[in-house]
């Protein structure tokens, strides 16, 4: 009986496996063969040249200056984002009038989260350009700075996307308005989850606001919270999509927003067809990325809560 469950078990992973080892698993394997030669991409030869490419990285002023601008998407963009949204889910929910111990959330809650989760429903592509004509400096083109013409703050208009100082956060702060929505939504459902006879005992017992979301609320998401860091940690070391889209000639002005995905795009289809080395950079971000992750998960362990 064991052997024939062992069986009808293997029946229906295999196919599941193969297929996630030949997608998934392969692409990986062959990235990390093609970074230990000098493949330009355009012809079949290859010369195996063993670890080079890692030195050559680990000497590349631009390879660390990228990857300590996706260190910044990684400490900033998260935070902020599941902080937002937390905040927003917890008074959306929680938030509003109380009468005697009840809790409710405030009213029209519903159409808040749909407008909350509307930038969900728009490409990262039509996102990026959307905000790139927002902060674009033409006072006659870019919204923001016509805005701010118009309420007589014109002291305060920039080359937004144009200042290396404030050009990658602008980029930053788009990431947190193109996500944000889908955690206030994520989050109020583990909310709804919640019995509100926790909520009300906590009211009972004089709890405000605040002390009820630290101590009631947050244990009682930690673990959705802790996939949400994740999920958001794995978007801000990518961040592609919005630096190449929105920054000045990719990754300017003067390499200032560069992140290690576009170098690595530079790399392989720009600067001589690298391939060799763009894929040595892809096994980096890799290892960082899985690094994060299982240090995320460790962290953030914890007993259950059952409620």
């Amino acid at each position: 009986m064991r052997h024939g469950k062992y069986r009808f078990i293997i029946g229906f992973l295999a196919i599941p496996v193969a297929l996630y080892g030949v997608f998934v698993i392969s692409p990986f394997v062959q990235d990390f063969q093609i970074s230990m030669t000098d493949w330009t991409g355009l012809t079949p030869d290859k010369h195996y040249i063993g670890f080079e490419n890692y030195r050559k990285i680990i000497h590349n002023h631009l390879f660390w200056q990228s990857l300590w601008h996706n260190v910044l998407l990684l400490l900033i963009v998260p935070v902020v984002t599941l902080a937002l949204g937390l905040f927003f889910a917890f008074m959306l929910n929680v938030g509003g009038r109380r009468r005697g111990a009840s809790v409710t959330g405030v009213r029209g809650s519903g159409a808040y989260k749909i407008i909350f989760f509307f930038p969900q429903v728009l490409s990262v592509t039509v996102i990026a350009i959307l905000w790139q004509q927002i902060y674009n400096p033409d006072p006659d083109e870019g919204v923001l700075n016509a805005l701010l013409s118009n309420v007589g703050l014109s002291s305060l208009t920039q080359s937004w996307l144009g200042d290396p100082h404030l050009a990658l956060g602008c980029i930053m702060a788009v990431m947190v308005w193109a996500n944000v929505g889908f955690y206030v939504v994520l989050f109020s459902a583990g909310m709804a989850s919640i019995p509100t006879e926790i909520y009300e005992a906590s009211l009972l017992d004089g709890a405000g606001r605040a002390v009820t979301f630290f101590k009631v609320t947050l244990p009682l998401l930690a673990d959705t919270v802790a996939t949400g860091w994740v999920y958001m940690g794995i978007i801000a070391m990518d961040a592609f999509a919005f630096v190449q889209l929105m920054s000045v000639n990719y990754g300017g002005p003067d390499e200032k927003t560069d992140v290690v995905p576009l170098l690595l795009y530079k790399t392989a289809f720009r600067d001589n067809s690298q391939y060799g080395l763009a894929a040595a950079m892809g096994v980096a971000m890799l290892v960082v990325t899985l690094l994060f992750a299982v240090l995320t998960l460790r962290l953030s362990r914890r007993e259950r809560i059952e409620f």
